[in-house]
C-alpha cells in the first residue's frame, strides 16, 4: 500500500514541520500517549474531485490540527492535513462521482491520531474528466493544437496520442504537455505530411493523484501546408517614410540596424545581428517617442501569410548559454500584424499576439527556445491564409517589462514569414 501526504500550510510553522516531516504527519513532541477527542461533522460540500468538511475540533490544549485520509480503488492512501486555526479542510483527488469514505482525525503535538470519524461523501465531476471533456483538436500548418479549459488551475497531465503515414510508413506518437493554467493550448508541431495529410488524435487527462481518463477520440484531422516565404526580394522603406498613413520605424540606433531582422541571421549574444531603436523607433525623433513603433516590409511579390516567427535580442555572452535578454527588458513583448488591402488603400489589422514569459526553464533552455523563435497563426483559432498582400506592418506594442505595461521594447533581432505565392 502507498501512502501520499498532502498538506494545507495555513500556518508558517505548520508547512515548515510537514515540510521537514513529510511522512510523519504532523511533528510529535513529548511522550503523551492519550489521544485527543474525536471530531464533530457539522457538513460537507461536494467539490469537483473533493469535498470541504466543516467540522467542531475537540478542546484539547495540545491540538495541532485535523487529519483526513481516504483509500483509492489502487489501494493507494491519501492524507490531507489543516492547522487547527481552520473550520474546514479541503480533501481531492477522488477519481469518480460515486460515494468515497473519507476518515477524520483530531491530531495533538505528541502525533496522537483520536478515534477517525467517518464520513461518506458524494464529490462532483473529478476535475481531470471535466478537463479531458473540454478538450478540442483543430489542424494547423503542419502541426495541430488541443485546447482545454482548467476551472480549479489544477496540475494535470495531458497525453496526446497521435496516428499517421509518413514516407509511406505508419507511425503511432504521444506528447506530453504538463498545466495548471485555466485555459491553455499546445501545438504539436513539425509534421511535415504532404497535401492532405491526416492525423488521428486521442486525448487523456491525468491529475497529481493517478487518476486518468480513458483515452478519447478527437476524430482525423487534415492537416494544412505552408512555405518558408523567401527574404531574397523584401524590401524596407526609410525610416520615417509614410505608407497609409504610419511612418516606417527607426532601428539605427546604438548596434542595431533595422536591415537584420531581414537578413535571416539571428543574434546569438556575439554578433550584435539586430535592430536598435535608442528609445525613438517611432520615427527617429526623440519627441515622437519610441512606442508604438512599426516596422514595413515589402515582400517584393503578392503572398497569402500564415504565420509569422519572431527571434528576440539575445546579447547573452560569447559562450551563448546564458538567458540573456531573452523575455526580458528592451525585448517585444506584445505585437500586432496588419497588411496592406490595396482595394481600400488601407491597413488591415490581422492579428494581436502576447508573447508568453516560458516558467521553469534553466537558462541553457531559455537559449534554445530564444533561437529558435516565437511562432504565431495570423488567425489562431482558425488557422488559414491573409488576403495576399505584397506589404506586411509589424506594429511593436509593448515591451516584457513591467508585466507588458511599459513601452521599452528597443530592440528585435528576425522576422520570418510562412504562406504560399498568390495564386
Amino acid at each position: 500500500m502507498k501512502t501520499k501526504l498532502l498538506i494545507i500550510p495555513i500556518l508558517l510553522s505548520i508547512g515548515l514541520i510537514t515540510a521537514c516531516k513529510k511522512q510523519e504527519g504532523f511533528k510529535t513532541q513529548g511522550n503523551d500517549k492519550t489521544p485527543p477527542g474525536a471530531i464533530t461533522l457539522k457538513t460537507y460540500t461536494p467539490l469537483y474531485g473533493g469535498a470541504r468538511f466543516f467540522y467542531n475540533i475537540p478542546s484539547d490544549e495540545d491540538l495541532v490540527g485535523v487529519e483526513a485520509e481516504y483509500t483509492n480503488s489502487r489501494n493507494q492512501v491519501f492524507k490531507f492535513m489543516a492547522s487547527y486555526f481552520q473550520d474546514s479542510l479541503d480533501v481531492y483527488g477522488f477519481g469518480s462521482a460515486g460515494t468515497h469514505n473519507v476518515k477524520l482525525y483530531a491530531v495533538d503535538r505528541s502525533g496522537n491520531r483520536s478515534a477517525p470519524l467517518d464520513v461518506s461523501v458524494e464529490p462532483l465531476e473529478p476535475a481531470y474528466s471535466r478537463v479531458a471533456n473540454s478538450m478540442t483538436a483543430r489542424a494547423g500548418f503542419s502541426s495541430f493544437f488541443v485546447d482545454w479549459k482548467n476551472e480549479l488551475k489544477q496540475n494535470i497531465n495531458v497525453y496526446v496520442d497521435y496516428e499517421f503515414q509518413q514516407g509511406g510508413a505508419d507511425r503511432k506518437l504521444t506528447t506530453v504537455f504538463s498545466s495548471n493554467l485555466e485555459t491553455d493550448r499546445r501545438f504539436v508541431n513539425d509534421l511535415v505530411l504532404g497535401t492532405n495529410g491526416k492525423v488521428r488524435v486521442k486525448v487523456r487527462v491525468e491529475d497529481k493523484y493517478g487518476n486518468m481518463t480513458d483515452p478519447i477520440d478527437k476524430g482525423e484531422l487534415v492537416l494544412l501546408e505552408d512555405e518558408l516565404i523567401p527574404k531574397s526580394a523584401w524590401r524596407l522603406p526609410n525610416a520615417n517614410d509614410t505608407i497609409g498613413g504610419v511612418p516606417m520605424m527607426f532601428g539605427d540606433g546604438l548596434e542595431g540596424r533595422t536591415a537584420k531582422v531581414i537578413d535571416g541571421i539571428i543574434d546569438q549574444g556575439d554578433n550584435l545581428n539586430f535592430l536598435h531603436t535608442h528609445s525613438r523607433g517611432r520615427t527617429g525623433r526623440a519627441a515622437d517617442g519610441n512606442m508604438p513603433w512599426n516596422l514595413m516590409i515589402d515582400l517584393g511579390d503578392y503572398y497569402e501569410i500564415s504565420r509569422i516567427v519572431t527571434v528576440q535580442r539575445h546579447s547573452g555572452g560569447l559562450a551563448n548559454i546564458a538567458r540573456g535578454q531573452y523575455y526580458r527588458t528592451e525585448n517585444v513583448g506584445i505585437y500586432r500584424v496588419y497588411i496592406w488591402d490595396e482595394t481600400k488603400s488601407a491597413w488591415d489589422s490581422v492579428t494581436q499576439n502576447k508573447i508568453d514569459v516560458p516558467l521553469g526553464l534553466t537558462d541553457l533552455e531559455f537559449v534554445k527556445k530564444g533561437e529558435a523563435g516565437d511562432m504565431a497563426y495570423m488567425y489562431p483559432d482558425n488557422p488559414q491564409y491573409t488576403k495576399p498582400t505584397r506589404w506586411i506592418r509589424y506594429e511593436a506594442v509593448k515591451g516584457f517589462s513591467g508585466n507588458y505595461t511599459l513601452e521599452d521594447a528597443n530592440c528585435l533581432s528576425e522576422v520570418t514569414l510562412f504562406g504560399r505565392k498568390k495564386k
